[in-house]
């Protein structure tokens, strides 16, 4: 005689949607909902609750107590194992297992399942084999031995997460799918993310007495279209089984952040849009570890070139636990400001003062601020990289693509005020005659403002002829050194070339990844500062100058400056034998240590997509930029350059008319700029 015991798997820390099972829809939590459509089954005979043991699960176990619900509390990650245990210790014949995100689960089919198991004497019976009924319907029903058979067999961590593929794919289990004799696989009606909560939010405002069957609730939904929030219907189903933690994690950030992060250069989209990673754990070395704790080389941005002694450097993380250890701020100042600006103006005879900062874009705005108010002039040109500001995105109120050659296309001005029109002009690199054209068409240029080098080295004295122009019209010549500082110099890159800025702007590199930026210039530049109000809470704290301190020492003592450049510059090397062998066109640009190339062929962007998508499956984060760090090696590079290979033997083959692009990638193609994404 069968017992039929029907298993609600719940727990409280949803990667997307935490805690969504205690969640409101009406006077129900979506808990409640789900059980008490279950009660109504005819065959089953008892319903538990399998909540996991962790910490974060006390309270769902204390709400079921309190609801009178059987609770079995198991193994978080083992869901298998806590399937098994339940059933075991419920002395179950058959299984239910129903999730806990399907509040409009439908009792009947529940019962027409267990009657189609029973009559054909299946070991499973589902309607997810191949699903034919809205998200959020789905039940399985199994025999205890098939589960037990799982149990004992099933060695994946993907089988024992998910509990039934072990069952579902084993060809010796006799099993049968339930089919609806109309698809609706199409619609949405489970609870995994934000809008699928608005969607059944919207729907239980609506009467729900006397529609336990799922048609009367289709119809309800049909009749009230206009009245429902039908956002989620882009969602893919069962996306979340196929999707890391840090995907699911990134899907919630959405919700929640504009664009869902903080910097553009770290959106998953860049990379691999729905398969990268997207959130570390740790990390150590050039090693990042994801959420799931899968291990990456990293052979890319390298915390977008902030590290470059490697991620969790010793001798820094010691300098700043110490400082943490006796206080980050106070009413007075921190002494290691001092020392910190002493030490970089000693590495640059030309300048004598400076301020600090805590982000790029902050050291760029004091640059501009005090470079205006040094010279009383306005405008200002530009060249290369300097942020997200006002000032920066205005170059593309004269004209749309102004910025494009600067780093990055599509640079939106939505919220620019439209009267800094005309106020920032570019010129180009190594194109002097551009700079010139800007002074004589404007009398009131004032300043120069521009990166050293990014893609390529200065030609024909160019830097030398920006000097003399910035000295010809009075203007003050700034150098921002965010990025190139500290990658071929122990300082400025300005220094390798000999020409002095008026001022001059460090970041990145500068503190190993602790939040540090530092304006250096000439006293008379610099002191007029203190006409001008510059002033911000955390720019006084503690840790930045600390960790900047301990960096700056270690780079002297290692000159970490030749390391990193001899990495960088083997990496090149490995580039470009491998597109040599396989006949392939590429172009290779920047520094050494923050190289880069691209795939000089129409379909760029999707090699460019493909070579991350294959190297993440070998355990590398790469891209086609490689920023170098003092943990790399000879060796990481070398077993970096065999992964590598069948990659551009692959595009190789497409190049060559023996593959479709088209059949490349698992996902869609990386973004190349600035797009909107929520």
């Amino acid at each position: 005689m069968n017992h039929t015991v029907a298993i609600i798997q719940a727990r409280m820390n949803s990667t997307r949607l935490p805690g969504k099972v205690l969640l409101s829809l009406g006077d129900k939590t979506v808990l409640d909902h789900v059980y008490g459509r279950v009660r109504l089954s005819d065959l089953v005979d008892r319903i538990v609750v399998a909540i996991t043991d962790s910490v974060e699960d006390d309270i769902l176990n204390q709400y079921c107590l309190d609801k009178g619900y059987e609770v079995f509390r198991g193994s978080e990650h083992d869901v298998l194992g806590r399937f098994y245990s339940c059933a075991l210790e419920y002395k179950a014949t058959r299984v239910v297992r129903i999730t806990a995100d399907c509040p409009l689960i439908d009792a009947s089919l529940i019962d027409e399942l267990l009657e189609l198991q029973c009559s054909d004497g299946l070991d499973y019976a589902s309607n997810t084999i191949e699903p034919s009924y809205p998200d959020g319907l789905d039940a399985e029903v199994f025999l205890f031995s098939a589960l037990e058979r799982a149990f004992i067999e099933a060695t994946s961590t993907y089988d024992r997460e998910h509990v039934t593929p072990f069952i579902k794919n084993n060809l010796t289990i006799k099993k049968a799918n339930f089919q609806n004799p109309v698809d609706y696989s199409h619609l949405r009606w489970t609870i995994d993310e934000i809008s699928d909560y608005r969607f059944l939010q919207s729907l239980f405002r609506l009467n729900l007495e006397g529609n336990e069957n799922w048609l009367s609730i289709l119809n309800l939904i049909i009749s009230n279209e206009e009245k429902l929030e039908l956002s989620n219907h882009k969602i893919a189903r069962n996306q979340g089984a196929e999707m890391g933690t840090g995907q699911k994690l990134y899907l919630r950030a959405k919700n929640v952040i504009p664009g869902g992060n903080m910097l553009l250069s770290k959106r998953p989209e860049m990379f691999l849009p729905s398969l990268w990673p997207s959130y570390f754990d740790s990390a150590k070395g050039c090693t990042v570890t994801d959420l799931d704790g899968n291990e990456f080389t990293d052979m890319c941005i390298m915390g977008i070139g902030t590290n470059s002694l490697g991620y969790g450097d010793d001798c820094v993380d010691n300098a700043v636990s110490v400082t943490v250890g006796k206080g980050n701020m106070s009413t007075l100042n921190c002494p290691e400001e001092v020392m910190l600006l002493e030490k970089l103006v000693s590495m640059h005879p030309w300048a004598s003062m400076g301020k600090l900062t805590r982000s790029g874009g902050e050291a760029n705005a004091v640059a501009l601020r005090v470079a205006r108010a040094f010279t009383r002039k306005s405008k200002v040109a530009i060249c290369g990289y300097h942020g997200w500001h006002d000032w920066y995105l205005s170059v593309n109120l004269s004209q749309d693509n102004g910025l494009d050659q600067h780093l990055l296309p599509g640079l939106s001005t939505k919220g620019v005020p439209k009267v800094l029109k005309g106020e920032v002009l570019p010129f180009f690199y190594n194109d002097i005659s551009s700079l010139e054209s800007l002074f004589k068409e404007h009398d009131d240029l004032g300043v120069i403002f521009m990166e050293v080098q990014r893609n390529h080295a200065p030609i024909d004295n160019f830097l030398q002829k920006v000097r003399q122009l910035a000295d010809a019209y009075g203007a003050v010549l700034i150098f921002d050194e965010c990025t190139s500082g500290f990658r071929e110099t122990f300082g400025g890159l300005h220094l390798k070339y000999g020409v002095e800025p008026d001022l001059a702007m460090f970041g990145k590199a500068l503190g190993n990844g602790y939040a540090i930026n530092a304006v250096i210039g000439t006293d008379e530049v610099m002191q007029v500062a203190q006409d001008s109000f510059i002033s911000s809470t955390f720019w006084t704290e503690r840790i930045g100058p600390t960790a900047a301190l301990a960096t700056l020492k270690k780079m002297e003592e290692m000159q970490s400056w030749k390391i990193i450049s001899s990495y960088g510059e083997k990496v090149k090397g490995v580039w470009s034998a491998l597109a040599e062998e396989f006949n392939l066109k590429i172009e290779i640009q920047g520094l050494d240590s923050l190289a880069s190339f691209t795939f000089l062929s129409r379909h760029s962007s999707i090699y460019k997509t493909f070579l991350t998508q294959e190297m993440l499956k070998k355990g590398y984060l790469a891209s086609t930029i490689f920023y170098a760090s003092t943990a790399h090696s000879s060796e990481i590079i070398d077993t970096y350059g065999e992964a590598l290979r069948s990659v551009f033997e692959c595009i190789s083959e497409v190049e060559r008319g023996l593959k479709d692009s088209a059949e490349l990638l698992d996902a869609e193609v990386c973004h190349q700029g600035f797009k909107r994404l929520n």
